[in-house]
C-alpha cells in the first residue's frame, strides 16, 4: 500500500544532543554564578559530563524522546521534569555513597539543576511552538485514513483543526459498508493505495469485533500503523488503560491509579506531610480541646463510621461542632445554616476547618490520605449510589482530607442531586489524573480556597 512519507525535522537523537549541551551550558552558567569563574575545573567538568549522561539516560527511561505527535505540551513537561529528578536523585545517591558530596558546591548543583530545568522546559516549549507552525502550513503531518460505521460520524469524533495542531491530517474518511464491498469485490487494497496515508484508525463501537478482525486480516501484509479506537461513549471509564494479562490484552475500564509504586508514593507522602502538619497544629489542637471542654459538656472528638478504600468502614476523627444530640436509627441530618444544633465554638470550627484537624491521625493510620475523595456518612452513600452514575468509584481510593471538590468549592451541603453529581464529576476527574504533583497543588490551593468558604457551616 501506499505510504505517504512525513517530515521530521528533528529527531530522537538530535534531541537528545540538545539536551547534554543544556547541562554543559547549565553547569558553566552555574559555575559563573556561585563562584564568579568562566572555567569549570577538572572535577565538575567530570560530574557535569556524567550528569549528562545520566540525564539523557533517565530521559530515554521516561519516554521523553518519544513521538510528540498527538500530545499536549504539559505531559511532555511533565514527564521531563520525572526524568530529571531522577537522574539528578541518582547522582546525589552516587556523590553520597562514594563520599565525594564535599567536593562539590551544593548551591551549584541547585543552580545548575534549576538551569537546566529551565533550558529543557524552553526548549521544549519553543518546539513544540515550531512544531504547531509547521503543521498549520500543512508540513510534518502524518495522514490517516478513517474506517468507522459511518464516515460523517468520523468526521464528527476527529475535528480536522485539532487534528492537524496535534500532527495529524485526515487522508480520507470510509464507511464500513464501502470497507466489506471493495472487501468481497476483492479491491479493497487497490482503493486504499489511491488514498495514500501513514495511519489506519479504526473508529468502531466494540459490537463490530468480527468486522475489526476481518479488516486487520485483509490489512496483514500492509506496513501501515493500524489503530483501534474503541467507542465507550456510553460507558464511564475510570483510570482506562490497556493491560497484558497472561498473554492477553485487556481494556481496564475501573482500576485504581493507586497501586504498585504509585501507592507506596501516596503513602510516603501521607506519612511525611501528615507528620509535619501533625508537630505543626499539635498546639492548636489543644487549645481547642481545652476550649471545647469548658464551652459544653460532652466528648472532645465526634467519631462516625465512613466508607474507606474498597468500600472498607472505619473511624473518623472530628472535633465535635454540635451538642449532643440523639439521631434517628442509621439517619445523619447534615448541617444546615443557622442549625440550633452547632455550639458558638464548633461554627467557628465548622467555619475555618479546624474540626478536621484530628483527620490527620486517620491518615497516620494509614485509614485517610491528606488529598482524596470526601468521606460521606454510610446513610448517604447508600442513598447516592442508585442516584449517580459511577458514584461507589470515588472508593477506588482512600477518602482525603482535601480534594479536587473542595478547592472548587463544591463542599458543604449537598441539598441538591446536581450538587452531589458535581462533587463526584471532581472525585472522579482527580482518580483519572492522579499524580504527586497535583495532590501538592491540591494541599497548596486548600490553603486559600478551601479552609474559608461560604459553604462551610
Amino acid at each position: 500500500m501506499a505510504v505517504t512519507p512525513v517530515q521530521k525535522p528533528i529527531f530522537a537523537p538530535a534531541i537528545a544532543l540538545i539536551d547534554f549541551v543544556i547541562v554543559i551550558l547549565a553547569s558553566n552558567l552555574a559555575n559563573y554564578l556561585r563562584f564568579s569563574e568562566t572555567g569549570l575545573s577538572t572535577h565538575y567538568q567530570i560530574l557535569t559530563a556524567g550528569a549528562g549522561v545520566l540525564l539523557v539516560l533517565s530521559l530515554t527511561m521516561t519516554g521523553v524522546y518519544d513521538s510528540w505527535r498527538g500530545r499536549n505540551l504539559l505531559p511532555i513537561i511533565k514527564r521531563y521534569s520525572i526524568g530529571l529528578i531522577m537522574a539528578m536523585a541518582i547522582m546525589a545517591i552516587f556523590l553520597v555513597f562514594t563520599k565525594t558530596s564535599e567536593a562539590f558546591s551544593r548551591l551549584w548543583i541547585a543552580y545548575a539543576m534549576l538551569l537546566v530545568w529551565l533550558g529543557g522546559v524552553g526548549y521544549r516549549s519553543g518546539h513544540y511552538v515550531y512544531l504547531r507552525s509547521l503543521r498549520r502550513q500543512g508540513k510534518n503531518l502524518c495522514r490517516v485514513l478513517i474506517i468507522s460505521p459511518s464516515s460523517q460520524l468520523s468526521e464528527t469524533n476527529f475535528k480536522s483543526e485539532e487534528l492537524q495542531l496535534s500532527g495529524f491530517q485526515i487522508a480520507g474518511c470510509i464507511s464500513a459498508k464501502e470497507i466489506e464491498q471493495w472487501t468481497q469485490s476483492g479491491r479493497l487494497i487497490a482503493e486504499l493505495n489511491q488514498r495514500p496515508a501513514n495511519e489506519i484508525w479504526l473508529d468502531m463501537p466494540l459490537s463490530m469485533g468480527s468486522f475489526i478482525k476481518d479488516i486487520v486480516y485483509e490489512l496483514r501484509h500492509s506496513t501501515l500503523d493500524i489503530r483501534f479506537f474503541p467507542d465507550f461513549e456510553d460507558i464511564q471509564l475510570l483510570n482506562h488503560k490497556v493491560s497484558n494479562i497472561v498473554g492477553h490484552y485487556a481494556i481496564d475500564i475501573s482500576c485504581t491509579p493507586l497501586s504498585g509504586f504509585n501507592r507506596v508514593i501516596k503513602r510516603l507522602e501521607d506519612l511525611f506531610i501528615g507528620t509535619f502538619i501533625c508537630l505543626l497544629i499539635a498546639p492548636v489542637c489543644l487549645l481547642i480541646a481545652l476550649a471545647m471542654k469548658l464551652a459544653s459538656p460532652g466528648p472532645i472528638l465526634f467519631k462516625q463510621y465512613r466508607h474507606g478504600r474498597d468500600g472498607r468502614r472505619f473511624k473518623v476523627y472530628k472535633f465535635r461542632s454540635m451538642e449532643v444530640h440523639e439521631e434517628s436509627k442509621g439517619a445523619v441530618t447534615q448541617a444546615q445554616p443557622g442549625d440550633p444544633r452547632v455550639t458558638r465554638l464548633g461554627a467557628f470550627l465548622r467555619r475555618t476547618s479546624l474540626d478536621e484537624l484530628p483527620q490527620f491521625i486517620n491518615v497516620l493510620q494509614g485509614r485517610m490520605s491528606i488529598v482524596g475523595p470526601r468521606p460521606h456518612a454510610l446513610s448517604h452513600n447508600e442513598y447516592y449510589k442508585d442516584l449517580v452514575e459511577s458514584y461507589m468509584w470515588r472508593h477506588k481510593v482512600k477518602p482525603g482530607i482535601t480534594g479536587l471538590a473542595q478547592i472548587r468549592g463544591y463542599r458543604g451541603l449537598t441539598d441538591t442531586l446536581d450538587k452531589m453529581e458535581k462533587r463526584v464529576e471532581c472525585d472522579l476527574e482527580y482518580i483519572n489524573n492522579w499524580s504527586l504533583w497535583l495532590d501538592l497543588k491540591i494541599i497548596f490551593l486548600t490553603m486559600f480556597k478551601g479552609i474559608f468558604h461560604k459553604n462551610a457551616f
